[in-house]
């Protein structure tokens, strides 16, 4: 295991050839602008690289040592200057070849950040409005997945009904202690990779509502816990109310008055049975 043990050439199930060892990730940064613009940060490859002069993303080869976050981000240092602090990663879409893959890092910016070529492999790096990107010469690799990834860069939220998937896990006892009950199902639920029709790996924002005896149910890992100070509805609703109109929300319940209301705001629904299954 060491620094750039993945440099070097792999060919995949298909045939092709490809950089890294390991495979290779990249990192697509979007920004939307006040009037919900999505903006990408796009790179522009050295005529001298594989596939040069052309439009793609920051990123190369994986390390051993290396998940395709940690890569993306430290690719995105080394060819674009540009730092991870500011950036809330969203998800990860896996191109798989057989035998080598591509992955992009899906990553939230909240602004529009500096970035310049800081090595020999970046010509220019700039900021394109989405639908500016398809007028470029792209990397292949990039336009092959395009369409696929284009979809999936709106941030994520997903707002969990505590009281209602507590009710739905048929825990025994759980109403004689119900903060007790919400506490567990929180623990369970850290560190739990959600399921996602599209990218292999989801990491949306998860807002848990809590209410009456659960209100002092504590914060977990990942988790922003909210106490509703009086109906846990009206703090669901609060919470799909706050979001930008460009977010994808997500709620989990079965109360039927509740999707109805959170619908009406654009959010979408779902059953407890979706989110206790990936408990198992």
């Amino acid at each position: 295991m060491a620094a750039k043990d993945g440099d070097g050439w792999a060919e995949c199930s298909q045939g092709h050839r490809h950089w890294g060892i390991h495979g290779a990730s990249g990192l697509l940064v979007v920004h939307h602008d006040e009037l919900g613009i999505p903006y990408v940060l796009m790179q522009k490859r050295s005529w001298w690289s594989h596939h040069g002069n052309t439009w793609g993303l920051p990123g190369g080869a994986r390390d051993s040592h290396e998940d395709a976050v940690a890569s993306a981000l430290r690719e995105a240092r080394e060819e674009a200057a540009l730092a991870g602090e500011e950036l809330r990663v969203q998800g990860v879409y896996l191109d798989d070849h057989g035998g080598w893959a591509f992955e992009t890092v899906i990553a939230e910016s909240p602004l529009l950040l500096p970035a310049v070529p800081a090595n020999r492999e970046s010509v220019e790096l700039r900021w394109l409005a989405l639908p500016d990107v398809p007028a470029r010469k792209l990397h292949p690799g990039f336009a092959a997945t395009w369409d696929q990834v284009q979809g999936e860069i709106r941030p994520e939220s997903v707002v969990l009904d505590m009281a209602n998937i507590v009710g739905a896990q048929a825990e025994h006892g759980w109403w004689r202690d119900r903060l007790g009950a919400a506490t567990r199902l929180l623990q369970a639920l850290s560190g739990v990779r959600l399921s996602h029709p599209v990218l292999s790996q989801w990491f949306p924002r998860v807002v848990a509502v809590v209410e009456g005896a659960a209100r002092s149910a504590p914060d977990v890992p990942g988790i922003q816990v909210v106490a509703a100070t009086g109906s846990g509805d009206d703090a669901i609703v609060d919470v799909v109310r706050r979001a930008k109109p460009w977010e994808r929300v997500l709620v989990v319940t079965a109360d039927r008055g509740l999707k109805e209301r959170v619908s009406e705001l654009g959010a979408e629904t779902v059953g407890p049975k979706w989110l206790l299954s990936q408990l198992k």
